[in-house]
């Protein structure tokens, strides 16, 4: 008796990856099943049922927004049964965005969905896009000993590295290597074969059950302390009404000006409910704010540490959470607590 073969959904969002040059008019041309067959005629070689989405029209990922993440969270969530896994084609500019938002939005994930993109388009001769998407599609459909999932989990696959989706952060916009997850490691590494760091992976819960969520709060503004950053402009930010929770990107290991005007307005914004979250402005590394007495007034003025969060991580857990509408409270703790692997265990 033959072995069921493995089924896997591709969902075309838009990107650069599924751009292919109309060799009549030199135009580029928009994602086609048909012709990524043709120009990735190696697809045919998978012993798998591959089926395929597309968003029409295409978007461009600079235009992505919540909206457009409920599109595939509820495409993922009707597929769920019916696929082993997934494989999102997205442009890059905001795909950490995007993988960090779906950690958060599908509870109890045990398929892998990948997500996978390129820096030059499918048709062009050079495109990196052929190697992403391929091995993508084996990761998404690569399966333990007892036929569990080897990566149940939203991860990046770029330029032969896997990365934890709520971990990863597009460092490059011109190099293949586009990604990197700076602060933990690699779950695979593709080379002669793939290479899986299964201790660094989620591990797989057979009684976890997908529970979707939709509801994503974009009452949020990102805020970076810079030299010489002006008091009105400050307290105007953090007083406006319309603003539910401000990601706080600081210096060093969590610090920022002892101006006392500075704290006076973070703790007058905590005191008014906003929650307010302090990640740092450095590639790697986490936030301490008990290390220096200019990280410790943050403390005392009611911020959270953001500990060793990516920007993206820390922005759409903070949308997940505030659009749950959970109490403010609640919302505080939370963000220091592990949710979907966003953040490392103190």
């Amino acid at each position: 008796m033959s072995e069921k073969r493995s089924s896997i959904l591709i969902i075309y969002t838009g990107g650069t990856i599924g751009m292919i040059r109309n060799a009549v008019t030199g135009a580029l041309e928009s994602f086609n099943f048909d012709h990524l067959l043709r120009h990735v005629p190696e697809l045919r070689q998978f012993n798998l049922n591959i089926s395929s989405r597309a968003f029409n029209p295409p978007i461009d990922s600079s235009d992505m927004n919540p909206a457009l993440w409920r599109r595939i969270v509820e495409i993922i969530h009707t597929n769920y049964d019916k696929f082993d896994g997934f494989v999102i084609l997205h442009g890059t500019d905001t795909m950490a965005f995007t993988a960090s938002a779906l950690s958060f939005m599908l509870e109890g994930l045990m398929k892998p969905v990948i997500l996978t993109g390129s820096q030059l388009p499918i048709g062009v001769l050079r495109t990196d896009g052929k190697e992403n998407l391929l091995t993508a599609i084996e990761i998404a459909a690569a399966k333990n000993s007892d036929g569990t999932p080897l990566v149940p989990e939203v991860c990046i696959y770029f330029h032969q590295k896997l990365m934890r989706g709520n971990r990863s952060t597009k460092t490059s916009a011109d190099s293949f290597n586009a990604f990197t997850s700076n602060n933990y490691p690699n779950l695979a590494v593709s080379g002669m074969e793939i290479q899986y760091n299964s201790h660094f992976i989620r591990p797989y819960n057979a009684e976890a059950k997908l529970t979707p969520h939709y509801k994503m709060s974009s009452d949020i503004i990102i805020f970076s302390l810079f030299p010489g950053i002006q008091q009105s402009v400050v307290e105007k930010i953090l007083s406006s009404g319309e603003i539910k929770g401000i990601i706080f990107r600081t210096f060093g290991s969590g610090n920022a000006p002892k101006a006392q005007w500075l704290v006076d307005a973070l703790s007058a914004a905590t005191r008014q409910g906003k929650v307010i979250v302090n990640v740092t402005q450095c590639n790697t590394g986490s936030v301490k704010m008990s290390l220096y007495e200019t990280g410790l007034q943050l403390l005392d003025a009611g911020i959270i540490s953001g500990r060793d969060m990516t920007v993206e991580a820390a922005l759409t857990k903070m949308m997940f959470l505030l659009g749950e509408e959970l109490p403010i409270e609640e919302v505080r703790q939370r963000m220091k607590s592990n949710i979907a692997g966003e953040i490392s265990a103190s």
